[in-house]
């Protein structure tokens, strides 16, 4: 039951979100075991003045089209799960909407089972 985030410059189109909400959903399906309708996803758009990120650290050239997607999900993936994931995210977000690779950068945040409430005061999964 993984929660996104996804952090991004003001100014893409309807289809272009729309495009990254389904790349990301279609790579959690693929690599993450996340089942259907599983999508819990928030796009925050940002004025350039409010956002920044290096165009150089960890000699990754990045542009203004960088993306920041931060996963909250169980601890309950392994390393290759993981690493799965990145690599199929970037795959699917470069087909569609065309995002570099270098442009998408991830941060997966783990949580035990009784972290999550997925409606109605309850810890479904605790």
């Amino acid at each position: 039951m993984p929660l996104l985030h996804i952090s991004m410059r003001s100014g893409k189109s309807e289809a272009y979100k729309q495009a990254i909400f389904d790349g990301l959903y279609q790579a959690m399906r693929e690599t993450f075991s996340v089942p259907e309708d599983d999508q819990f996803m928030a796009i925050t758009e940002h004025d350039a003045s409010n956002f920044r990120a290096s165009k150089t650290y960890y000699d990754i050239a990045r542009s203004d089209d960088v993306i920041f997607v931060q996963i909250s999900a169980m601890n309950s993936r392994t390393a290759e799960q993981k690493k799965a994931l990145y690599k199929r995210i970037v795959e699917l977000l470069g087909e569609n909407p065309g995002i570099r690779k270098e442009d998408v950068f991830i941060n997966l945040i783990e949580g035990v089972k009784e972290n999550w409430s997925l409606g109605q005061g309850l810890a479904q999964y605790a």
